[in-house]
Order: structure tokens, then sequence, then C-alpha cells
């Protein structure tokens, strides 16, 4: 009797995921419309301009809505409501920075049917070697290597984790193994972070559009890649050698390890034509976007550019299927959220957003060390309170880059660190990367927590000597 008294009680008091969700709604709808008409002695057009943009940020970290659905939406509002001309409301969708995202969708969607990113994997693996060490190194260069290629880490982790599937089931081992942990965690760990070191994935592409357009400050891809160099390269190798320590491999080394890659690539077969116009395309972009401060042609045209030629008939490469199947509220969304900047902007809404986030950093601002550490810590806590990267990112670098502007501070620094300090995590529901890795179910949270607390304080003293050193030497002062 006592055991069926204690089995009545434990149900009670978890919320349904509906009443959960309702909750959420509630909030994201009672805040803004308290902030409509609450007399804060403000300028009306600048309350309502904030109260809408709650909205936004509510909705987009409590994802109780699409984050594309939840941009357009505030869009319309902003017209909708009075509160902007339609230019300006929407002005985001006219900028460069969803087009630019548009395009590294494209690059991704070419590699992947191509076949092109997972020969290049199983060729950089083939040339490293067989043991655990070499195949983990291998897969972190691949990672590195491939976004160049597929701008999106999400897609990467899906084209890696094939191989890596193939890799731990060789070893003979699966879930659980410290193989298949090592392997899976830092794939995926590396691919949040190679998106923010390189302009790539829609967080880091988002941060870019919001540096030039509420800081007017010039971002050209090549400088992006060379100041974040020294970071790729220590990244590289402390993250190889912090798996290895966390998770020693029961094999040392890949049982037929080289059979077993010679038939990978064998299956692939001979390089297709559709392979060699995917390369050749891709290489000519990077090509362009390396040189990109002698042209200074945008980094968005390119993408876009080869992108949209990926797709003409002549070439074979896509075609309209492989359009329609997009996800087009990713532009959305990075749109949205260059229009709610604007918007703050042109009402005068930001500068009080501004003074009431950030005036508490104004006693750091004035040496670059103690700044540049407590600028990466105040993303990082921000991020696990804004869990998705995008939605970090795009609701908060408005407000910094207005506060760079206030205090005489070089938009572009700030807003570089600020886009870096988004890459350390620790938490699974930080990042779409995260939750698409952990779904393979080969890691568990607390494996992200113990490397990624690692990991971020590693970047975080790297920071401390790059941004003062080797920053200046690149032009970023």
């Amino acid at each position: 009797m006592a055991e069926k008294a204690v089995l009545r009680k434990e149900p009670v008091s978890v919320p349904s995921p509906a009443a959960s969700s309702w909750i959420k709604l509630s909030a994201t709808l009672a805040i803004p419309a308290a902030l409509w008409f609450f007399p804060l002695h403000l300028n009306p057009r600048a309350q309502h301009a904030i109260a809408i943009a709650f909205f936004m940020i509510l909705a987009w970290a409590t994802e109780v809505m699409d984050h594309g659905l939840t941009g357009l939406i505030g869009c319309y509002l902003f017209w909708a409501l009075g509160v902007a001309r339609f230019d300006v409301a929407f002005s985001g969708f006219a900028d460069d920075t969803p087009w630019f995202l548009m395009g590294a969708i494209l690059f991704g969607t070419m590699a992947a049917k191509s076949g092109l990113a997972r020969r290049l994997a199983y060729l950089v693996t083939l040339r490293l070697g067989t043991s655990y060490s070499r195949l983990l190194l291998a897969l972190i260069l691949s990672d590195f290597l491939l976004t160049f290629l597929v701008p999106s880490g999400m897609a990467r982790v899906t084209i890696m984790a094939a191989v890596a599937v193939g890799l731990i089931e060789e070893f003979g081992l699966g879930v659980g193994s410290n193989v298949g942990r090592g392997i899976f965690l830092i794939l995926t760990y590396t691919a949040g972070v190679f998106d923010k070191t390189i302009i790539a994935g829609a967080a880091a592409i988002t941060g870019r559009g919001i540096i030039e357009n509420i800081g007017h400050a010039e971002v050209l891809w090549s400088r992006w890649l060379v100041a974040y160099l020294p970071s790729d390269i220590v990244t590289i190798l402390v993250a190889w050698r912090l798996t290895l320590w966390l998770y020693p491999p029961e094999n040392a080394s890949l049982p037929g390890g080289i059979h077993f890659l010679r038939a990978e690539l064998r299956k692939a077969g001979p390089w297709s034509p559709v392979e060699r116009k995917v390369l050749a395309l891709m290489l000519a972009a990077i090509a362009l976007w390396a040189t990109d401060y002698l042209h200074h042609i945008s980094p968005s045209m390119i993408g876009l550019g080869v992108g949209l030629l990926s797709v003409l008939p002549f070439l074979r490469i896509l075609d309209i299927n492989d359009l329609k199947r997009l996800n087009f509220l990713q532009l959305f969304f990075v749109a949205a959220a260059v229009s709610m900047g604007k918007v703050l902007s042109a009402s005068k809404g930001l500068d009080v957003l501004t003074n009431i986030v950030f005036a508490w950093m104004q006693p750091f601002v004035g040496h670059t060390i103690i700044s540049t550490f407590v600028l990466y810590w105040t993303g990082f806590v921000y991020h696990i309170f804004l869990a998705s990267e995008i939605s970090m990112l795009g609701t908060s670098t408005p407000l910094l880059m207005q506060f760079a502007l206030t205090h005489g501070l070089s938009t572009l620094k700030l807003g570089m660190i600020w886009v870096f300090s988004s890459g350390g995590k620790i938490f699974v529901y930080q990042s779409g990367v995260l939750i698409i890795g952990y779904a393979y179910g080969y890691f568990r949270a607390k494996d992200i927590l113990r490397l990624g607390l690692l990991m971020s304080i590693v970047d975080s003293l790297l920071l401390l000597i790059v941004v003062p050193l080797y920053w200046p030497l690149i032009g970023i002062r």
C-alpha cells in the first residue's frame, strides 16, 4: 500500500509541453505590451521600437515560433504600427547579409550533393594515418578545411558524421566508447568554433552584417581569416590533445584502417565531372574572398554569385528542386535581425538599450587586455541565457556597436571579439550544431560541459595575446 501511495504522488507538478509553450507565449506577448504602454518618459517612437524589439528577442530566446517567422512578424509590426517606414522596417532584406547566407547555403548543398565534401574528408584522413590519434587530428583538419567549402557547421557535422560512424564501426566500437565519444564530440564542438573564426554559418554572417551596418566598419573576409588564423591553429592542436587526454582510446589503431579508407574511396569511384566543377567554383570563390583587400568586392556578392552560377542549367550542378528544398526562413531571420538594429538606431531606441546593457563596461574599456577579457566572458555568459547563438548575436551586437561608437572604440575589433565569444559553449542547447552532433548519441551533455569550459578558457587566454600584439599588425587597432 505504501508503494502504491508513492506511485500516486509522483506525476504531480510537471507542466505539460503545451502548458510550457503557453507560458512562454504569454510572457513573449505580455512583456512587450507592458513596455509599449508603461510610462517610461521616453520618446514614444523609441519606446515602441524597444517594445517590438523585446517581442522579437523574447520569441527568439524562448523559440515559441520559428526564428524566421518571428523576424518577419517583427518587421511587419515596425511598419504596421507606424514605428518605421516600410523601407526601414524591412531594410535588412535589401542588405547583403542574408544573401551572403544564401550563398553559404548553396555552397553546402553543392558540396553535399556532389559528394565532394566526403571525398575530401577521406583523402585527408588517408594522408595522416590510421591510429586513433592521427585519425582524430585528420578529422579536425577536415572539419576546418571543409569550412571553406561548406560554410555551415550543421551541414559539416551531418557530412562528417557518415565518415565518423564508419570509422567507429571499423574500430569495433559503438555508442558509449571513448573512441566514439571523442570523435563525435570534437567534430561537433570545433565545427561551431570554425564557423566564427572564418565568416561561415548564419551566426557569424549576422554578426558581420551588423558590424558593417551599425558599426560602419568594413569587414574583409581575408582580414577576419588572417586575424583568427593563430586561434585556429591553437584550437586544432589543443582540442586534439584535450580529446586524447579526456577520452583515451580502447583500441590505439584502426584494424585494417588503411584498407577501410581505400575501400570507401573506391566506393566513391573516380572524380566525377560534377565534383570537378564544384571544386573549381569553390576554389574561385575562395580566391576572390582571400583577395578582397585588393578588389573590395563584397563577400556576399562573391558567395551568392558563385552559388547562383551552380544553378544555371548548362553547369548541371544544382537544379530547381534543390532550391525548393532550401530553408528560406533562415534568410528571413538574418534579414529581420539586421532590420531590427536599423529600426532601433533610427528611432534612438538603440541608445537607451545600450546605456542599460553595456554601461557597466565603461570602466574596463581603457585597457586592451582587460577589455578583451571582460568582453569575451560577458559574451560567453550572455550566450548561456540567450541560448541560440544566432539570437545572441542578432540581438546584442547592435547594442555593442552603438556602445563602441559612443565611446570612440573600434567597432570592428569589439564586434570580432563578440562574435568569437559566441563560439564558446558548455550546454548542448546553445547551438544547432551541438544539437545535431548530440542527436547521434555518441557523447553526453556533461562531455560538452567539460570540453567546452576548458576550450573557452584556452580561447580567452589566447585572445589576450593575439588581440593586443597580433591584430594591430594586420590593421585591427
